[in-house]
């Protein structure tokens, strides 16, 4: 059977990646970040196609597919609408809401085999998802709706996603994850030794972001596990000390060895954006090891040799990826459920192999 699939917000290729791995081919990923593309094309066998997805007709993604038995499409809308790190962006004020109405339009007009959606587990609540599933079940879907911790499926983090799969051939399901926990240790505890603002001579995607001398002091005094409320008075923030600020507990805190990272966001490589403070080490998290939480595999290209790194922008990229190994869950149980009704449909089509017995 020839399978044909379309990710769209594909950003560096996490889920694309993932698919591949689990038995889908990938014929092209589209995005409107341009600095997605070198990454993206680097480590996958699929084309980058830079346009936002609101100007992309129906006519031309089914191009991008090309001759297929089987047309699979997936997606990951912007998740900052929907995050509870975004402490409740309005509607009105931020266009990407109006992204997953987009994308369940494409399908509606075009109706590919297979649909996977995936996103932040907040999202499952708001108006904006129930009609995108109304719209799926309308264009004559058979829907399944999964609520999973990454961290079943070998991804060492606490991220929780949901996850949307719906088939025109009847009922589909997300296969479940029986992998063993993995730790921080498990993850990055092999990994060179370097100091904040250093980066190592062999990898240079190895590095972290220097600290101020006040930050170097707090995590210093950090514990694996605890909060700035373990250090002296003269070195918490000044927020923190008011009442209203007294409740951000997660933030300046440093991983603990033995358990799952926090899940890992766009800012994972500033001590105080989070609990992204190494376990052992005085610095917060580089981009490599942001990366390998992400399950990226260590040869995964995000630059080009030569150009200069940026942890915002590849901060950024990092953090928006659908982590590998649950994109190759979605893959494994896509290909399953298409092997069985491919098979289903050929032993209709075959003919009669003689009369029974009698």
């Amino acid at each position: 059977m020839k399978i044909s699939a379309v990710d769209l917000f594909c950003g560096v290729g996490g889920l694309t990646y993932g698919l591949q791995r689990g038995g889908i081919p990938i014929s092209a990923g589209v995005d409107v970040d341009r600095s997605c593309q070198y990454a993206y094309e680097a480590n996958n066998d699929a084309e980058f196609v830079p346009q936002d997805i609101t100007t992309l007709t129906a006519a031309s993604l089914r191009k991008l597919f090309g001759p297929a038995d089987y047309r699979v499409l997936v997606g990951c809308a912007p998740c900052q609408p929907f995050s509870s790190y975004s402490h409740g962006l309005s509607q009105k004020r931020d266009d990407r809401w109006s992204l997953l109405d987009t994308f369940g339009k494409l399908i509606a007009e075009i109706k590919p085999d297979v649909i996977s959606m995936e996103n932040v587990i907040e999202l499952a609540s708001q108006p904006i998802c129930r009609r995108f599933l109304k719209t799926l079940r309308k264009a004559g879907y058979d829907v399944s709706v999964h609520r999973v911790r990454c961290a079943d499926f070998g991804v060492p983090q606490t991220r929780r996603r949901l996850v949307v799969l719906a088939s025109l051939h009847g009922e589909i399901k997300l296969q479940r994850g029986r992998a063993t926990t993995k730790t921080v240790r498990d993850a990055i505890g092999g990994l060179e030794r370097i100091k904040a603002g250093e980066a190592s001579k062999r990898d240079r995607l190895h590095r972290s972001a220097d600290l101020s001398p006040i930050n170097l002091k707090r995590i210093r005094a950090s514990k694996p596990g605890g909060t700035w409320r373990d250090w002296d008075d003269s070195i918490v923030a000044r927020c923190h000390l008011k009442k209203a600020g007294r409740s951000f507990r997660s933030v300046y805190g440093r991983m603990k060895w033995s358990e799952p990272s926090p899940t890992i966001t766009t800012q994972f490589f500033k001590f105080g954006t989070g609990r992204f403070g190494h376990p052992k080490q005085n610095r917060a998290l580089s981009l490599r090891e942001g990366a390998i939480l992400q399950t990226f595999p260590r040869r995964y290209r995000f630059a080009r040799r030569g150009d200069a790194l940026s942890f915002q922008n590849l901060g950024r990229l990092i953090g928006n990826a659908v982590p590998v190994k649950l994109g190759a869950a979605i893959g494994r149980s896509i290909f399953a459920h298409l092997k069985k009704i491919d098979k289903t449909a050929r032993l209709r089509k075959s003919p009669k192999m003689g009369k029974q017995c009698r």
